[in-house]
């Protein structure tokens, strides 16, 4: 099945950004795509079964996609300049509560919003470690694409090694599109900013959040450290597991939506119902 969606673009100050809607529900669902990725990669969401119950929204990040490349890098292509945009955004669709999906870089994000969006009622990270201070290399797994996810202009074949790193055999062409239409100083500037220590201890505020939190990622991604990833201490972790999909790497709800989404579903499903 296929839903149709909604697009707009939206003036806010890190830019214009594009987003897509669909279905409708009480508490909206906002997905956020990693770096040089784009809002389509949650086709197999805001397509699929999921919008007959629920509100969902996705955006291009700035520098990303359809939306307009930032104003001022320096300010926004940061996790913190990124939550703000996230933020802003959200604002101008008067959407005052959410739960937030975030993937990849996309969960970092997210996690930089929960203690500056007090309308946040769950958050759910794929492919996302919460990596404090002192410890962000134990968060992540050697890569291929080491190195090329913070490099400001890539080549034919290093756009080939990232997305073979990020989606295996399962990307399309516009997945390639996205990640060379990106504005390489996005990259640049987001490891700059993150090797200054900018954006919150990610540990720390996962480790204190008061909201559920979902982690779901595949069992063969190859990008991030797993088992670092179910060793943190989170407070509220719905369905007492951290989940590891069979068959799926880096963006298992790409490319294992037929598994991703009930349990997505399910989620949304335990957070709307403890909010009624």
């Amino acid at each position: 099945m296929s839903i149709s969606t909604r697009q707009q673009s939206v003036e806010t100050s890190h830019g214009v950004l594009a987003v897509e809607e669909s279905g409708e529900g009480e508490i909206p669902l906002l997905l956020i795509h990693g770096n040089s990725s784009c809002r389509g990669v949650f086709r197999h969401q805001m397509q699929g079964r999921l919008a007959e119950n629920y509100r969902l929204i996705a955006f291009d990040l700035p520098g990303h996609g359809q939306s307009s490349n930032a104003p001022d890098p320096i300010r926004t292509y940061t996790r913190p300049g990124l939550a703000d945009a996230a933020i802003e955004l959200l604002g101008r669709l008067g959407v005052t509560e959410a739960i937030i999906f975030g993937w990849s870089l996309g969960g970092h994000i997210a996690i930089e919003m929960v203690h500056r969006f007090p309308g946040m009622r769950a958050l759910m990270i794929t492919g996302t470690p919460p990596v404090g201070r002192n410890d962000m290399a134990q968060g992540f797994a050697g890569s291929p694409h080491s190195g090329l996810a913070s490099r400001e202009n890539l080549s034919e074949a290093e756009i080939e090694t990232f997305l073979r790193a990020i989606f295996g055999t399962s990307a399309e062409p516009f997945l390639r599109e996205a990640m060379a239409r990106t504005d390489g100083r996005f990259r640049k500037r987001l490891f700059e900013a993150a090797r200054a220590g900018e954006g919150v201890d990610q540990r720390l505020t996962v480790e204190s959040m008061t909201i559920p939190i979902a982690v779901v990622n595949g069992a063969a991604d190859g990008i991030v450290n797993l088992d670092y990833i179910d060793s943190v201490a989170y407070p509220n972790l719905w369905d007492g597991q951290c989940y590891r999909l069979a068959g799926a790497g880096h963006a298992p709800f790409w490319e294992t939506p037929s598994a991703f989404n009930p349990i997505l579903d399910r989620f949304l499903s335990d957070i709307a119902a403890a909010n009624r």
